[in-house]
């Protein structure tokens, strides 16, 4: 018997340990069509948090869907080695032991440290993914450092190598000086910070005057190789072609002009530090004759190198600065100091400032690999949905860099390439081969890894066995949807569709799926500094795993952030709450689950009209997923569940199943309402797996429902001229329950009714029903008397109810009017501030967004009210 309290945490974990023992998420298909999607892997050091639970609850929908449709549905699955976050957390937790540092202890024994960590902890964020219900192919679960996948990666790393397309170069990076590597644009963050600009007078050659530069980082000065002005600067444009003199260090350096140079921005005039600033050393580039030096002025923990002259060499870059301002100060060269706000990179891991530095790295001939990437989207080969983001891609790829896929770490692929003594270099995927390569001389290997997204890049045919030929890569590549956020466009999706169409000769997936960022309910991003983060696990303990799947399903509009507000959640578990209370009076009444996936015959008007609304339903829910629209099939479930079967069909049934009824009727009636409610249990698995597959069982005993059949629409019988009277009916049902409850006519008073202009389908619908109408809107036909009465039309026909002997009519009028005036007053003050440029252009967006909410509320209660007027004549 199915329990009187609806508690998730009875079954949630009970079904998904039966499942992943019984082999569930994998059946043996050999025959079916495959569908496959790859997992983003997740970090090894992560926990689910909210973007993840997000992420990973739209996979699942698609591959439950596809799974009960009888595709060969496999969700690839892993964790991604995290390089940085790793290494930090095995450091971390050596310091806290009070163990041996990493220097001190080498490498190969802390290596050895990360593995046992691993061992240990690694699979914290896989164990959440079972508890938010993800149904992955664990039995073949890979990492991004097993011994398979390091193959692949290493054998990548050579033949890009040998074609050309994988380099060794000196050029800008992203280096943070406390982890002392050069890491990526996604692990930096910008914060707006207070500063200062700092006008510096640089003296000409000739000596005839000076040229003001303005500075954020006046440290630099010491590498100034140029100053450059805009081209189209008067101020300037005679000075374009001589030099000045860079004090402190007292060389000559040319004044160029590059449109780069904003003239309205401080003096007009820039320094150019090509060696520690991006924008700097592409103008280096576009300046080759000018003969621009590189001057690296920085050793690989930020301290003034001994490239600077002697007095600075040792200092921290802050005090560099303040020497640097105060030796300029001294010789009178210091023209300002303006306040300036301005962003400022940071290591999102270290916490410090990034420094852009010159180094010796390993790079990806990105721009040739990207051409084949481009097209493939250019031509439809792989879609993004929704197709907006295919911009940011083109973009990106039309104007992409080299790709700097070296690290200086310990943690992670270790790049294959030795050294000889004389500087050349070996690249082969042993030592062996290298040796073998570079003859009778003694060999150092490279001490740096590869980036972590070098190595995820090849994701979706590297967990399939590549470079082995082997069935799974026949069989499962390329994929059939990624689903991803769109802020990884660049660093994962792109990354992936050039080394897939390189080494595959195909796209590694058809369609690409981008979510939007999931904020907290006042539309802010969530961060811990901020404190507005949320657990998801706390939420599913709170109130179960298929709400918050529900949850995050129903608010996944296409395109759209996702205002998280935990008022929702609760009001999705009383969804299911709602359908478990539903299968309990099934239960109660005889119904069970029906064997058959075809619905039983039905004569009585409501069972036609129920297998009509699943049909219509199933129909709506294969449109939603083939146009990636979740949130369209989380309505059209509840719709389903909520209105059209526990509102309506059970309430309707009642009468067909009560003691004394036909028994035949009674019989069909329960045939059909256990084979709807079986149907509603299959259509809304992919969202609510666990609450389901409870239920299913409960209802009757069988296989599993994640193995069970989707419905086949196009075989279910429509009956039109049921759903018209019954659609009919509940519409009437539904006005006399609204217009009582708006003029506060007691719910147990009977009321008589009277009908003006009805047809002849009108009447027969009348008294067929009238049974319905009298316990469901408590109304009866009879005599209707003049004055104080509602006035309700419905169809062609008008519906006339006394209700003069049971409100006070005027005082009724007189609310409903106080009201209407005040909803109407608000109203047009909304739509006042809404239609003021000075609010829509200068608010904070969210306040503007409120304000919409807030008039549209306002003018459909002004309607209602309205309306609820109206009907009391």
């Amino acid at each position: 018997m199915i329990d009187r309290i609806f508690d998730p945490a009875s079954f949630e974990q009970r079904w998904y340990a039966h499942w992943e023992h019984n082999a569930r998420f994998r059946p043996e298909r050999p025959d079916a069509k495959p569908f496959t999607i790859v997992i983003p892997p997740p970090n090894v050091t992560g926990s689910l948090h909210i973007g993840h639970a997000l992420d990973n609850t739209l996979q699942d929908i698609l591959i439950r869907w596809h799974r009960l449709n009888g595709r060969d549905a496999r969700w690839i699955v892993g964790t991604d080695h995290a390089g940085i976050a790793t290494q930090m957390v095995v450091e971390r937790r050596l310091a806290e032991a009070q163990q041996p540092s990493r220097t001190a202890m080498g490498r190969a024994a802390f290596e050895a440290k990360v593995w046992e960590w691993k061992a240990e902890s690694g699979g914290t964020i896989t164990g959440q993914l079972r508890r938010l219900g993800a149904s992955c192919d664990w039995a073949n679960e890979r990492f991004t450092m097993d011994d398979g996948f390091n193959t692949a990666v290493i054998k990548v790393f050579v033949e890009l190598y040998n074609q050309g397309l994988l380099y060794r170069d000196k050029r800008l990076v992203n280096w943070d000086p406390k982890l002392k590597t050069a890491i990526s644009d996604l692990e930096v963050e910008y914060r707006e910070v207070n500063g200062h600009l700092w006008h510096i007078r640089y003296p000409l050659e000739d000596g005839s005057g000076f040229i003001s530069v303005a500075t954020t980082r006046p440290e630099t000065i010491l590498g100034d190789g140029a100053v450059a002005v805009h081209p189209d600067d008067e101020r300037y444009r005679h000075l374009v072609g001589t030099r000045c003199r860079l004090p402190l260090v007292d060389r000559l350096i040319p004044i160029i002009a590059d449109p780069m140079v904003e003239s309205d921005f401080g003096s007009g005039a820039v320094k150019i530090t090509a060696a520690h600033d991006f924008n700097d050393f592409a103008v280096y580039q576009r300046h080759a004759d000018a003969g621009i030096p590189l001057i690296n002025l920085m050793n690989p923990d930020a301290t003034m190198a001994d490239t600077c002259p002697p007095d600075y060499r040792g200092l921290t870059r802050e005090a560099a600065r303040e020497k640097v301002v105060a030796d300029f100060d001294a010789l009178g060269l210091l023209d300002k100091v303006e306040p300036h706000r301005h962003q400022v990179p940071y290591g999102d891991r270290s916490g410090v400032v990034i420094e852009p530095y010159l180094t010796d790295q390993w790079y990806v001939n990105a721009a040739e690999l990207a051409k084949d990437a481009l097209a493939a989207v250019q031509d439809g080969r792989t879609q993004f949905v929704p197709k907006t983001w295919e911009k940011t891609y083109f973009n990106w790829m039309e104007n992409i860099q080299p790709w700097c896929v070296s690290r200086q770490l310990w943690w992670g692929h270790r790049i294959p390439a030795w050294y000889a003594p004389d500087g050349r270099v070996f690249v082969a995927e042993s030592e062996a081969e290298a040796q073998a390569l570079a003859g009778n001389v003694v060999l150092t290997r490279d001490e740096d890894v590869l980036d972590t997204w070098f190595s995820s890049a090849l994701w979706p045919f590297g967990t399939l066995g590549w470079p082995e030929k082997t069935n799974d890569l026949a069989r499962h590549y390329p994929g059939d949807v990624l689903v991803t956020g769109f802020d990884i466009i660049f660093f994962w999706v792109a990354r992936m569709m050039m080394q897939g169409l390189h080494f595959q000769g195909e796209v590694p997936f058809r369609t690409v799926y981008c979510h939007g960022l999931v904020r907290d309910a006042k539309g802010q991003k969530m961060s811990k500094s901020k404190g507005n983060t949320v657990d998801p696990l706390g939420l599913i303990d709170k109130y179960g795993a298929d709400a918050l799947r529900f949850t995050l399903t129903a608010m996944e509009t296409q395109g759209r952030d996702i205002k998280l507000n935990e008022s929702r959640i609760e009001g999705y578990r009383n969804f299911a709450t709602k359908l478990w209370n539903a299968a309990r009076f099934a239960q109660m009444n005889g119904i069970a689950g029906h064997p058959d996936i075809l619905p039983p015959a039905a004569t009585q008007p409501v069972n036609r009209w129920i297998i009509g609304e699943v049909k219509a339903t199933a129909r709506a829910l294969e449109q939603a997923i083939a146009d990636f629209r979740f949130d369209a099939y989380a309505d059209a479930i509840y719709r389903l569940v909520w209105s059209r079967f526990c509102d309506w069909y059970l309430e309707l049934i009642k009468p067909l199943l009560a003691e004394g009824a036909d028994e035949a009727v009674a019989a069909e009636t329960r045939a059909v309402a256990g084979w709807a409610l079986d149907q509603i249990l299959v259509m809304l698995h992919p969202v609510m797996p666990f609450l389901t597959e409870e239920l299913w069982h409960q209802l009757g005993t069988r296989d599993d429902l994640i193995l069970a059949q989707w419905v086949p629409t196009d075989a279910l019988p429509e009956d039109a001229a049921a759903s018209s009277d019954i659609d009919w009916l509940i519409g009437l049902i539904s006005e006399i329950r609204s217009a009582r409850t708006e003029v506060n006519v007691p719910p147990s008073a009977k009321l008589p009714f009277a009908v003006e202009g009805a047809s002849p389908e009108t009447a027969t619908r009348l008294a067929n029903n009238a049974a319905a109408l009298e316990r469901m809107a408590r109304v009866s036909a009879g005599d209707v008397a003049t004055g104080g009465r509602l006035q309700l039309v419905h169809g062609e026909a008008t519906f006339l109810i006394p209700i003069g002997d049971v409100i006070d009519l005027a005082a009724e009028k007189a609310r409903l009017e106080k009201a209407l005036a005040a909803a109407a007053k608000e109203r047009d003050a909304l739509a006042g501030r809404l239609g003021n440029p000075g609010f829509t252009e200068k608010a904070k967006p969210e306040a503007v967004e409120k304000a919409r909410e807030d008039h549209a509320a306002r003018s459909a209660e002004a309607e209602r009210l309205a309306a609820a007027l109206a009907r009391l004549g």
